[in-house]
């Protein structure tokens, strides 16, 4: 988001961003899961071998530190923050870090039982009034953008096992629970443009954490060859790909 910061918190790296209206979110993250309400969005970077059972009390007392106050949506990545990407298209805003460690099939027959790190984190501004039945539909959406960012760049797998979403939109203001569009799917205003900015930042971030992780000594599986060609564009622009502002 335009003002999203970085903070050095004891506990790791945190992307954190505070609203300057109420939100509506509809997530699956940590703190924040489901439909609610609140005004920011924490991103925090956890060691790998991270082993708390309690991400929900965690994310709060980290929000809090770094001064935010009320309910949030929170979530928890391997990643480091600071190599997040920001996109906008339309008027729509995505903050996502990637994180493809460990790629998998959702519908995979035979899943490892211990899948290793990686996660692809996405939160997603819609700067409207949707319904909720639009946000959920939101969340889809913008899911479908992630698989096939990851599709067309070679990546055998439809995300991680611990990615997480949320689509927030401006809550009602003083009882006017007025709904300025219903819908959220990939052919609908909000729902396009929410796609198409999912897609840049995904694609970007993948290509971000692949070079990343050449360059810390990695060993990655190599990808299949995509349905566009990243090779030729160095990772900042994609031919054919949906077009999206920054």
């Amino acid at each position: 988001m335009v003002g999203a910061c970085i903070a050095d918190d004891p506990s790791g790296l945190v992307l954190w961003w505070e609203s300057p209206r109420p939100l509506r979110f509809a997530a699956t993250s940590a703190v924040g899961g489901g439909l609610a309400e609140g005004t920011w969005f924490v991103n925090l970077t956890v060691p790998a071998d991270y082993a708390r059972t309690d991400p929900a009390d965690h994310l709060a007392e980290v929000a809090n530190r770094v001064g935010l106050r009320g309910p949030g949506v929170g979530m928890l990545t391997a990643a480091d923050v600071r190599r997040h990407v920001h996109r906008i298209d339309g008027g729509v805003e995505v903050l996502a870090t990637v994180g493809l460690g460990w790629p998998t099939w959702a519908a995979d027959l035979a899943p490892d039982a211990a899948p290793g790190i990686g996660t692809v984190n996405l939160f997603v501004l819609v700067p409207a009034r949707v319904g909720d039945a639009a946000l959920v539909n939101l969340v889809g959406t913008v899911t479908e953008a992630k698989v096939q960012a990851l599709h067309d760049l070679g990546v055998d797998g439809t995300g991680t096992a611990s990615d997480a979403v949320a689509v927030a939109c401006w809550a009602p203001v003083d009882g006017d629970d007025r709904i300025v569009d219903p819908f959220g799917g990939p052919r609908s205003l909000w729902g396009a443009r929410a796609a198409r900015a999912v897609y840049a930042a995904v694609w970007e971030g993948a290509l971000d954490d692949e070079r990343a992780a050449v360059a810390a000594g990695y060993h990655r599986a190599p990808r299949r060859p995509g349905r566009l060609s990243p090779g030729a564009t160095g990772g900042l622009s994609v031919p054919g790909a949906p077009r999206t502002g920054r």
